[in-house]
């Protein structure tokens, strides 16, 4: 029989009516989600709708979200100005294999934009963005090879996602690739075309390079990576990879399809990365499925068929669609520079917030991030890559812990993933994510041992 649980607050966390859900789920799904991505432990909670910052559970629960379908709602859910356009928008079609000025619009307004994005290309995800990247990459050196940062994710691309799941097991011995396989049955030529890098390490990047130099289409790197501990990135080593990847006649590729939202030119812009081509994807749809690969003219060219077949044939079923079009041209127009700023000074706020807490007590928790993104990490120094962002199981464990007393506190807090804003969050909703963490650690208080205090 359901019990629900009583909350810190006092208030009732009902979850009857998600376990009936997953119950359901089970009969028809693996595990019974459809996404590895969803936290089910112990079951995953159904939602009914969205309300600007917050979600509403089946059971009625009333979640602030801080996941916001993995950093894409940057306006949060239920944005009007993009619903309204959408169902304005159904009643004359929602997809043809005919183009539409639909992706003229919202390819300007990108260009615009984005100071690397000279020519752009839709697809339907940010996997397929990265993909397509990749490929392009290699249509325009004529060499096979990727070099990825260790422990970034990239999507589900074979060769963007080998080297992701490292662990230390590898670390410390030489025999043992860093291009470890994503999922069983990997062909083994995979891991022999990847490249795997520590983020910030100029010396590890140069030496891996320059073995790897003469078969490498491009430098694949997230300037902040999510997954691998949003971290930031020290300046000497973004122009390290300018600089080498120049040397060779390597693309540098920037996967912003997350990290986009970090200013109204991108992140690449914010942190003076210099890309050939950028994967962007998540926001710019407005709440809809969405990829782009964009670059310099030159390196676009291989996608272009004027004299026939081109170097690159590239097609998608709804690349392009005017839902994702239109909606992400509404949502984007939105987001000017004002609203990008104010997004970061609530960003700025909350992360001050975390930090004054963990000050306060002595604790040993760090905060990273940037703009609208921070995360929280069990470590009481801020890591600088993904081998000092690796969570041990007792840190995995104390952060699982976190998550369930945030949700506790009608906060949804992505556990082991970087945690975003919105423009329909207020002032009040960052301080009571700061006020959940600092009761959070209260809770550690009678026993630092366990808090690795």
């Amino acid at each position: 029989m359901f019990h629900p649980d009583l909350s810190r607050s006092g208030r009732v966390f009902s979850r009857s009516r998600s376990e009936h859900f997953f119950r359901r789920g089970r009969q028809v799904f693996p595990t019974g989600i459809t996404r590895v991505t969803v936290d089910h432990e112990p079951s995953p909670l159904y939602i009914a709708r969205g309300e600007g910052a917050f979600l509403i559970d089946v059971d009625g629960n009333r979640l602030l979200d801080l996941n916001n379908n993995f950093t894409t709602l940057i306006h949060g859910h239920g944005f009007l100005p993009v619903a309204d356009a959408v169902a304005d928008l159904l009643h004359r079609g929602t997809c043809f294999s005919n183009p539409t000025e639909h992706e003229i619009t919202l390819a300007e307004l990108l260009i615009d934009r984005i100071p690397a994005v000279e020519h752009i290309r839709f697809v339907n995800s940010g996997t397929e963005a990265v993909m397509f990247a990749i490929k392009a990459a290699r249509a325009f050196t004529c060499r096979p090879g990727v070099a990825r940062i260790e422990g970034a994710y990239h999507g589900a691309y074979d060769w963007a996602e080998t080297g992701q799941a490292v662990s230390p097991a590898i670390w410390n011995d030489p025999q043992r690739s860093p291009a470890v396989p994503a999922y069983r049955g990997m062909p083994p030529a995979v891991g022999e075309e990847v490249t795997v890098i520590r983020f910030n390490d100029v010396e590890d990047l140069e030496r891996r390079i320059a073995s790897a130099a003469p078969s490498l289409a491009c430098i694949l790197i997230d300037p902040m990576p999510s997954r691998a501990g949003l971290i930031a990135p020290e300046p000497i080593f973004l122009a390290a990879v300018g600089a080498i990847a120049r040397q060779h006649g390597i693309i540098v590729v920037a996967d912003e399809v997350l990290n986009l939202r970090q200013s109204y030119r991108g992140a690449s812009a914010r942190y003076g990365l210099q890309p050939d081509l950028i994967a962007a994807g998540k926001i710019i749809g407005g709440g809809f499925p969405i990829g782009a690969i964009g670059g310099r003219r030159e390196v676009m060219r291989v996608f272009a068929s004027d004299s026939g077949t081109p170097p690159l044939p590239q097609g998608g079923t709804f690349s392009a669609n005017p839902v994702s079009m239109v909606a992400g041209r509404v949502a984007m127009e939105a987001m000017t520079e004002a609203a990008f700023a104010s997004l970061e000074n609530l960003g700025d706020s909350i992360r001050a917030g975390l930090r004054r807490e963990i000050a306060l007590r002595g604790a040993a928790f760090s905060v990273t991030g940037a703009a609208s993104l921070f995360r929280i990490h069990p470590k009481r120094k801020e890591p600088t890559d993904f081998r000092e962002a690796y969570l041990e199981p007792a840190e995995a464990e104390l952060m699982a812990r976190l998550s369930r007393h945030f949700l506790e506190c009608g906060i949804l807090l992505p556990n082991g993933a970087a945690a975003c804003l919105s423009t329909a969050m207020t002032r009040a909703d960052g301080d009571a994510v700061v006020s959940a963490f600092a009761d959070f650690l209260s809770t550690l208080d009678a026993n630092p041992t366990e808090a690795g205090m």
